[in-house]
């Protein structure tokens, strides 16, 4: 299992953090198709972002685009669930590897057995295979199509509304 700070790693990276200075929806949805892209081959890719400030924040998971998102329950920070994921899928006698830059988050999942990337190395990891992916990219309908591009509308607004505690 793959488990990503999501806004952790959107901070840590020029790609998303750009974006997210302009359209934070539309960094989030870029995060997620980066995502899948990369944990195509990972028996399962979750991404937890903060949703500690919002009282709509339920904490359900939703599926977009083969990626299950959290944003965390109100009053609960991502780093919480993350760590609470990854005790229990470890447990469970998973592997886990953790993404996050956050120090004490990193410890605690170490010493549940889990691997650990820092944000900044997992979009690098991510951008070198995206790269890859251009380098010799197939085709969608006779034209080169991005992954992100590849997100449906429906699937846009579902991110954007579960960001605000919507379903």
């Amino acid at each position: 299992m793959l488990i990503v700070d999501g806004y952790n790693v959107i901070q840590a990276a020029d790609r998303y953090a750009t974006l997210a200075r302009r359209d934070m929806d539309a960094a989030r949805a870029l995060l997620v198709a980066d995502v899948a892209a990369h944990a195509h081959d990972v028996t399962e890719a979750l991404i937890v972002f903060d949703g500690a400030e919002n009282p709509a924040s339920d904490g359900a998971p939703h599926d977009a685009a083969g990626v299950t998102v959290v944003f965390s329950a109100y009053g609960h920070e991502a780093d919480e669930v993350i760590e609470e994921l990854a005790a229990r899928r470890r447990g469970a006698g998973d592997q886990v590897t953790v993404v996050t830059s956050d120090a004490e988050t990193q410890w605690v999942t170490l010493g549940l057995g889990a691997e650990r990337l820092s944000s900044g190395e997992f979009a690098e990891a991510m951008s070198a295979e995206r790269l890859e992916r251009q380098e010799s990219a197939t085709t969608f309908a006779g034209k080169r199509v991005a992954v992100e591009d590849l997100l449906d509308a429906s699937t846009r607004e579902a991110l954007s509304s579960w960001a605000r505690g919507r379903r």
